[in-house]
């Protein structure tokens, strides 16, 4: 089969900076002939870098959606690239801007300029894989065989993803950022402070306020506390008073060690050995956070490994097809094919081989890694299965999944279940026994898939025997 060429584009809508970038992608028909296509990235280049922008917003709770879209229009113009050539993409929205009001409008507004692809509203937990994934992370833990956990700073949060062997073993995320504060280069004057820095301010007794000229010994109080919470983040150095009060969502399991650490996201560009001449010049206190965690315990207590991306970790490519059948031994309901675009919750081997009660607390905890301001869409959870499990396996696996995710159950989400190793019939009949009447469930086998991956599943074919699934995965680096 002659190589495809096809090209690619990721957007980033971050807290602060929104960013841009076309691939072409070469891509390759792995299969066998008269066999299913299997299509993979066998090269990709990335042909466009956009400028770096600000995140405009019409509001400091809604994002300027014509703003954006004319920004990607925009930049596809400085490509040379009309917008029917794109064929895949992945718009990703992160960060304090995905709490925004208007951040799903945003999403329909742009899903016209990127293809056949994802566009998603990330939260901190997906954040934290992705940005993991863009930095390279998985693959130096797989590389080191050490557990690594990647810090992605950028302007509203900081994402935390803890990889073990390629597996994502735990998130976490903080509202600290490089833009929490703003100030006018120019005048040095504070246009902005968030409501966490606020109240921080508050407790310090610090004569720190917005409309006021500011000099940096007035703000290194605040950079202070902000450094000691992250390296608290990751079970460094004196436990802060105010550690609970950056929690997002939630912190990392003390239980899990850490090794090494790379660092993306905004701030991690500005990890400077000496302060530069202005530091204020790009209108917040990123580098004055960049600079004290680069003097910080995180640097003398851990390993810290390179990055393969920075500010770009977020989405550094687009994304790839896989077209895959199921094996032939699945369970479905009918009536609830097709799905698309539903993220790929892989559960690690570890976790699956525990007890039920433990197994379910596990899939419940890992679920709400999906949650957008609380609102939970739904999502496919993997597993990697026994190669020749026993009925008390496959007792248990059900029981644990059908617990675990009570909470997309009571939201009436069909349950679709993926295992890469052939149990899915048996799983699916102890999956239809223990939910509801008439729930709507999918259980396939034979089909490999990673944390950060997508997946569209088609209509029965083959007589009702097999399913079609395209694995969408995103490209890094």
């Amino acid at each position: 089969m002659q190589d495809d060429q096809i090209l690619s584009v990721g957007i980033d809508l971050g807290t602060s900076t929104t960013q841009l970038i076309l691939s072409r992608l070469t891509v390759k028909n792995f299969a066998a002939a008269f066999s299913v296509p299997r299509i993979n990235i066998s090269k990709k280049e990335v042909i466009f870098q956009s400028d770096i922008i600000f995140t405009p917003l019409a509001t400091q709770t809604e994002i300027d959606a014509d703003a954006i879209t004319k920004f990607v229009a925009d930049q596809y113009q400085a490509a040379g690239i009309d917008k029917r050539d794109i064929q895949m993409g992945a718009v990703i929205i992160t960060g304090e801007t995905a709490r925004k009001e208007n951040a799903s409008a945003v999403t329909q507004a742009l899903s016209g300029y990127a293809g056949d692809f994802v566009v998603a509203t990330a939260g901190p937990d997906l954040e934290s894989i992705i940005a993991g994934k863009g930095a390279g992370t998985n693959v130096t833990a797989r590389k080191k065989r050490r557990n690594v956990v990647n810090m992605d700073i950028g302007g509203g949060t900081s994402n935390l993803g803890l990889f073990s062997d390629e597996d994502i073993l735990d998130t976490a995320c903080f509202d600290i950022g490089g833009r929490l504060i703003k100030i006018t280069p120019s005048t040095k004057e504070i246009t902005y402070i968030s409501p966490k820095v606020k109240e921080l301010i508050q407790d310090l007794k610090l004569d720190v306020h917005e409309g006021m000229r500011v000099n940096l010994d007035q703000l290194q109080p605040i950079i202070d506390v902000l450094v000691n919470v992250l390296e608290n983040s990751i079970g460094v150095g004196d436990k802060s008073p105010y550690f609970d009060m950056f929690v997002t969502n939630h912190a990392l399991h003390p239980e899990h060690k850490i090794d090494g650490v790379t660092f993306s996201g905004g701030v991690a560009d500005c990890l400077n050995e000496e302060l530069p001449q202005d530091v204020l010049r790009y209108g917040d206190i990123g580098l004055l956070l960049g600079y004290g965690v680069r003097h910080s315990r995180i640097f003398k207590d851990k390993t810290i490994y390179p990055s393969v991306e920075t500010i770009r970790a977020t989405v550094v490519g687009a994304g790839s097809h896989t077209t895959d059948v199921t094996g032939s031994t699945i369970a479905y309901t009918d009536g609830i094919l097709p799905l698309r675009n539903l993220p790929i919750l892989k559960i690690t081997k570890s976790d699956e081989d525990l007890a039920e009660d433990e197994l379910a607390k596990t899939v419940e905890e890992k679920i709400n890694w999906y949650k957008v301001q609380n609102e939970l869409s739904n999502v496919a959870l993997a597993f990697t299965g026994k190669h020749s499990p026993s009925f008390n396996d496959i007792q248990r696996y059900a029981a644990g999944i059908v617990k675990g995710a009570q909470v997309l159950i009571d939201k009436h989400e069909p349950l679709i279940i993926m295992v890469h190793e052939d149990m899915a019939k048996a799983l699916g009949h102890s999956l239809f026994a223990k939910l509801p009447d008439r729930y709507p469930f999918v259980c396939i086998d034979s089909v490999k898939v990673e944390n950060g991956d997508y997946i569209d599943l088609g209509e029965p074919v083959a007589g009702g025997e097999v399913l079609p699934v395209i694995v969408k995965t995103l490209v890094f680096g």
